[in-house]
């Protein structure tokens, strides 16, 4: 069974072209600038979420990752970084569009950033992986907020329509509702 997970590798995929859109209008130092969040800053908290589905989709596909720490800056380009996203949710796309039989029913066992060895069912980890997706997207955004930028729409019903919504016009007032 691929869906719900291919419908949500595709939803990460664009909130994530949407949410990079929204922060290549930065200045350099809005990007990196510490505002005190998790980590830090837009750079920071961009730089997490790509190592945690590194790390995760290396594990997924039965490799290891080599501890690292969780706030390592892989890329200090916002371009590079962009490139590298972009990469990542192309593989994330492609693995969950054709999930082997019964992947998900499986298990992952794997050594944890803190060197312990760990175990998970895939029926917790595969909605934590999108499940950190989200949360640290949701940082972003209240960090564009923060830095006065207008942040974007990513409700995964928005983001994955079909169609952009059209105003509804009310025809006793003309106006939109």
């Amino acid at each position: 069974m691929t869906e719900p997970w291919a419908q949500y590798a595709r939803y990460n995929r664009l909130a994530n072209e949407t949410l990079y859109a929204a922060c290549a209008e930065l200045s350099e130092a809005e990007y990196r600038r510490d505002l005190g969040a998790f980590f830090g800053s837009v750079q920071g908290t961009l730089n997490h979420l790509l190592l945690g589905d590194t790390i995760w989709m290396t594990r997924f596909e039965g490799g290891t990752h080599p501890s690292t720490d969780l706030d390592a800056i892989l890329f200090a380009s916002f371009d590079e970084l962009r490139t590298a996203r972009q990469q990542m949710d192309g593989r994330i796309e492609r693995f969950f569009a054709a999930l082997p039989p019964g992947f998900a029913r499986g298990g992952v066992r794997y050594v944890n950033n803190a060197g312990f060895e760990a175990e998970d069912p895939l029926s917790v980890i595969l909605p934590h992986f999108f499940n950190h997706q989200t949360h640290h997207r949701a940082q972003v955004h209240t960090l564009l907020s923060q830095l006065g930028c207008q942040p974007p729409v990513l409700d995964l019903h928005r983001v994955l329509r079909p169609n952009p919504q059209v105003p509804v016009r009310d025809t006793s007032t003309g106006s939109a509702r």
